[in-house]
């Protein structure tokens, strides 16, 4: 279930530091420590069940995808946006989003395509309770309970809803910096009744604060490139 994974991650996180620094090492969860190697992606792969029934598979449909689980992406992809500042909540994370490799930088959905916002693994014969999805975009440095609360509404708002899931063959970006996506989640009513009105003013007050202190820093980068020929 959604809490206990949550609560797995952030015990995992605590240890991990723990034990590094026992050992005389610094472990981070930082979504992009190095401009030219690949982020740190917390792909989350996701099953929804009724019973003891796998809601997710159908032996008859594509990809073994019931229209449930289809539904459900077509959920977590209209409502991809909206949450991003929740499931990608660092300035940092943005800088893994868009920097290539296998992140996603596009909300839209696949079978073999690794780079996808959601991805459908591979059906296994006989492994009918291991049909699921996953879901590419959150990062190593989100709250985990936030992201999995935003993730499971938008999924369960297509089901109720009975979205249809497109194909991808013109998708739309996501935010491409926190404040874009702030922007985006300002106007969410599924993000802001999800959290509740005190989380999600909280949430939003503090992603201006970080978004405004880095805008007025002056880079490296800026100092790099400018100081010497400006």
């Amino acid at each position: 279930d959604a809490l206990s994974t949550a609560d797995n991650i952030m015990t995992f996180r605590h240890v991990i530091k723990e034990v590094a620094l026992e050992q005389g090492f610094y472990a981070s969860f930082m979504p992009k420590p190095f401009t030219d190697h690949p982020g740190s992606g917390m792909h989350t792969h996701v099953s929804l069940f009724e019973g003891e029934k796998n809601a997710f598979f159908d032996a008859s449909a594509e990809f073994n995808l019931s229209k449930t689980g289809r539904s459900f992406i077509a959920g977590i992809l209209k409502h991809a946006a909206e949450m991003t500042a929740i499931t990608n909540q660092w300035v940092n994370s943005y800088k893994r989003l868009q920097g290539g490799g296998e992140a996603p930088a596009l909300i839209n959905w696949g079978h073999n395509n690794r780079s996808a916002l959601v991805r459908i693994p591979m059906y296994k014969p006989n492994k009918e309770n291991s049909t699921r999805i996953e879901f590419r975009s959150p990062d190593t440095a989100c709250n985990p309970y936030l992201a999995y609360a935003v993730m499971l509404a938008a999924g369960l708002k297509g089901v109720e809803g009975k979205y249809v899931l497109s194909d991808s063959s013109d998708p739309v970006a996501l935010p491409s910096n926190l404040n874009e996506a702030i922007i985006e989640m300002e106007k969410s009513e599924l993000v802001r009744e999800t959290l509740g009105e005190h989380v999600f003013e909280y949430v939003l007050r503090n992603k201006r604060a970080e978004w405004l202190d880095y805008s007025r820093q002056v880079s490296a980068f800026e100092l790099d490139r400018y100081l010497p020929v400006l």
